[in-house]
């Protein structure tokens, strides 16, 4: 019987990421990880799976359209990939009440969203999350921003600036602009546009959308205002006074950007900006994303104070905070910008034993497992050949360094080291292998 010929294919939207990629995105997520965890959040791993009772509700109409559901035909269970890791962890507060208050945790996992594939935008793709469950203080939004800032600090990243805005204060403009609650959704969809559409854009939407000319006109006023955060917040405290709400989240924003001022953060890092709107609408306090210079390739980090969605499980109000560091984008800026540490993308080999016949191979496994146990990162070649063969090899994976152990070098008790690089080459005797060779690799990482 002849086996139909099936085509080798992804599904539009997801990737096979291959070895050299793995490697950088490996970089990436344990810089990350570690500047997690040196700010006390903890790892947790949910099921990529979720009930699909659990997801929806929790992103609005728009958002849902974009979930995959899933179902095993003997199955009773309605079933859905996660479309983000917040309602997972969500779920996880719930149920297990009796964690340690605050609980700060980070995840690094894929989701699924049924999107339009375009740059830096994936049906699959990992999200990193880092949240705090079960403070109001708004001390935790303000270090949510911090470990983003020494986190993309860590990665190479130079421009960058996080913008905070807050719902309250969105729920205040859109009383400002006389838009009733149930239509705040459109005046903030509109609101988002401002860069993409500009002024007159967005003045179009809003009058398309019912809002008088008037207050559309003091709306816009208001959204391209400039100046120090400080300045921002006295300005939207005296146009917002009569707004108990907005003043509300107004104080928010001046008590975080009073934290972020003591922790000695840059100003140039972080700013006010009233038209920026999060779309999940599970958002209730501050909000804040994270935009790169150049490329412009949209936010690489997205979060805020979500102090309603735990509720939705527990049937009380819980506060929690967090963001989302979108590892696709920051990868791919990294990769344009050439921000990646040398060597970085290329192998974890960092030397290939040679093997030239079947008679060294004792000699050949004992240097390689030597090598090993000194924390040298050593593949053995298997098949016996030429070192000219065994070079292209290395070469091909970039591989630096060879360990020539040829039957001369072995019956002299020697071995050759060879940096494929520059070409230098010493031959040394097999006391001296290890120690020499982790002092080339030192140099190496120090680019020297």
């Amino acid at each position: 019987m002849t086996v139909p010929k099936v085509q080798a294919r992804v599904p539009r939207g997801m990737r096979d990421i291959l070895p050299q990629q793995m490697i950088k995105r490996q970089y990436v997520m344990d810089t990350v990880r570690e500047i997690f965890e040196r700010f006390g959040f903890e790892p947790l791993q949910t099921p990529a799976l979720e009930l699909k009772e659990t997801l929806l509700g929790k992103y609005g109409a728009d958002a849902e359209k974009l979930i995959y559901y899933a179902q095993h035909s003997q199955g009773s269970e309605e079933l859905a990939l996660r479309y983000d890791l917040s309602v997972s962890l969500c779920r996880v507060a719930a149920m297990y009440q009796d964690l340690p208050k605050p609980f700060k945790r980070y995840q690094i996992a894929p989701v699924w969203r049924a999107e339009r594939p375009q740059k830096g935008r994936y049906r699959e793709f990992y999200q990193c999350d880092v949240d705090i469950v079960g403070s109001a203080s708004m001390l935790a939004d303000a270090e949510i921003i911090n470990v983003v800032y020494q986190g993309l600090k860590q990665l190479g990243f130079k421009q960058f600036r996080t913008v905070l805005n807050n719902r309250k204060l969105l729920a205040g403009l859109a009383q400002y602009a006389g838009v009733p609650a149930e239509q705040a959704g459109r005046l903030y969809r509109s609101i988002d546009k401002l860069e993409k559409i500009g002024v007159d854009g967005v003045k179009e939407e809003l009058q398309a959308n019912g809002v008088a000319d008037q207050a559309a006109a003091h709306l816009m006023d208001l959204l391209q205002m400039r100046g120090t955060n400080r300045e921002l917040i006295a300005a939207f405290r005296a146009r917002f006074q009569d707004y108990p709400g907005a003043l509300a989240g107004i104080g928010e924003l001046e008590e975080i950007i009073g934290y972020l001022n003591a922790l000695a953060i840059p100003e140039e890092y972080y700013q006010i900006a009233l038209a920026m709107v999060r779309g999940l609408e599970y958002y209730t306090g501050p909000i804040y994303e994270t935009l790169v210079e150049e490329p412009r390739i949209g936010s690489i980090t997205g979060g805020g104070r979500y102090d309603g969605l735990i509720g939705l499980f527990t049937g009380q109000s819980f506060p929690a905070t967090g963001t989302s560091l979108g590892i696709e984008r920051i990868i791919d800026v990294m990769d344009e910008l050439g921000m990646f540490p040398p060597g970085i993308g290329t192998t974890v080999v960092q030397v290939l034993v040679t093997l030239f016949d079947t008679s060294s191979t004792p000699a050949t496994l004992e240097i390689a497992s030597e090598l090993r146990r000194g924390g040298v990162n050593a593949e053995l070649y298997f098949e016996p050949g030429t070192l000219g063969k065994q070079i292209r090899y290395a070469a091909k994976k970039g591989i630096p360094f060879l360990v020539i152990a040829g039957p001369d070098e072995l019956a002299a008790g020697q071995v050759t080291l060879r940096d494929l690089a520059s070409g230098q080459q010493e031959t040394i005797a097999r006391g001296e292998m290890l120690g020499t060779l982790q002092r080339w690799l030192a140099g190496r990482a120090r680019g020297s």
